[in-house]
């Protein structure tokens, strides 16, 4: 029987800009002894041949885009094989689609059978046009852990269900970065995780009054913001126990930016004026005041804003939920069933501090030496008194 190999790519073959040592070595040995192998990463960023060049920089030579399979190419294989002939809307870069033209899936923007997401450089335009390609009847295709297999106190596999049915996956190793699943999952182990979500909204705007020039910054109002409300206002708000809370001083961190390119018109405004907890659900439920609050919020950071509050512009709210840990400092550590990891509680410091958390995680499930750090981001940290008694004066997070 011959033996073929399939190799992960970050972190195996190399890390940032940087091979791991003696990975050419090992590619080189399997190409001189034509053992087969191939590289498989969940990037869909980048073609193969862009992966080809990566590798040929990085001094891995002599390589063909046969030796990569990304998970662009696995959803187009998906795709094709499901429903051929199918039309897609693509929002990623260009990786995900030549896979997709390569398997003869048109690019749609009119009425396409799938709206496919991919990694990369994303416009709030594009999330919009799938937002608005979906309500319309476009299929968005995902699966959901239904089950977590534990045997003799540790993990044996899980079963996913998704528009096929349910299938088993056998595994040793189960990691829940679930998001704002993280409990519901966690329970799924018999496990209770010390984790909650709040709903973030944002609010996409065209900013028809050119308010907010293009070239701004993000602005971030680090000050607890009082609503501009007229006395007419005033009086039909402080009538209502459902909003006159809308009255007092609501929390710091409104902010916002331009996007897009060019000549786009839109203003990206995000602000939690609400952070009490909830049970997260989809589709989410915003405030359906939430357009208005937010430019308002704004208005006393950029003055030439309050022009809306008598007629609002034309605005998209979308968002999500942080999920978080009392004291807002994630969590990436092994679970008390063995085999199982979790990686949560990012809060909206997951673009900042995602790559640290998951080099730490991957420490832990490799069994390799962990750094002075660990034990801060462990769940046993709240089984240390000394540490359970700062809790209730923790302070401010620092959470926008």
């Amino acid at each position: 029987m011959k033996t073929g190999y399939l190799l992960d790519m970050d972190g195996v073959i190399y890390r940032e800009n940087h091979l791991i040592p003696g990975a050419a070595d090992l590619v080189n040995a399997f190409v001189q002894t034509s053992t087969p192998f191939l590289f498989l990463t969940n990037n869909s960023a980048p073609t193969p041949g862009d992966l080809v060049v990566k590798l040929r920089h990085l001094g891995i030579p002599n390589l063909g885009p046969r030796h990569f399979y990304t998970a662009a190419l696995n959803t187009a294989d998906f795709l094709s094989e499901t429903h051929a002939a199918c039309t897609a809307y693509v929002i990623g870069d260009s990786g995900i689609a030549a896979a997709l033209q390569e398997r003869q899936i048109a690019n749609d923007s009119i009425a396409p059978d799938y709206v496919v997401v991919g990694e990369g450089q994303i416009a709030t335009e594009k999330i919009l046009k799938g937002h608005e390609l979906i309500e319309k009847g476009a299929r968005l295709v995902e699966g959901r852990v239904e089950a977590v297999d534990v045997a003799g106190g540790r993990v044996r596999g899980v079963t996913v269900a998704g528009p096929g049915g349910a299938r088993r996956i056998d595994t040793p190793r189960f990691v829940n970065a679930a998001g704002p699943f993280t409990k519901a999952v966690g329970r799924l182990l018999g496990v209770e995780l010390p984790v909650f979500c709040e709903r973030h909204c944002k609010v996409a705007f065209n900013d028809t009054r050119r308010a907010v020039p293009r070239e701004a910054p993000m602005m971030i109002w680090t000050d607890p913001v009082r609503l501009p409300w007229t006395a007419e206002e005033r009086e039909e708000l402080g009538e209502s126990d459902a909003i006159r809370h809308l009255l007092e001083e609501l929390p710091a961190g409104v902010h916002g930016r331009p996007e897009g390119a060019g000549e786009s018109p839109v203003v990206l405004g995000i602000w939690t004026y609400d952070i009490e907890p909830v049970e997260p659900e989809f589709p989410i439920v915003f405030d359906p005041a939430s357009a208005e609050i937010v430019i308002r919020g704004l208005s006393r950071m950029i003055p030439a804003l309050s022009g809306y509050a008598q007629r609002l512009p034309r605005s998209f709210v979308d968002g999500g939920y942080y999920t978080k840990t009392e004291e807002n400092r994630f969590l990436a550590c092994p679970l008390p069933v063995e085999g199982a990891y979790l990686l949560g509680g990012l809060s909206g410091y997951g673009l900042m501090s995602s790559n640290g958390a998951a080099d730490l995680l991957a420490d832990h499930i490799a069994g390799r030496a962990l750094p002075s750090y660990a034990r801060a981001f462990h769940l046993d940290r709240y089984q240390d008194p000394a540490y359970r008694s700062l809790l209730p004066t923790w302070g401010d997070s620092g959470q926008l």
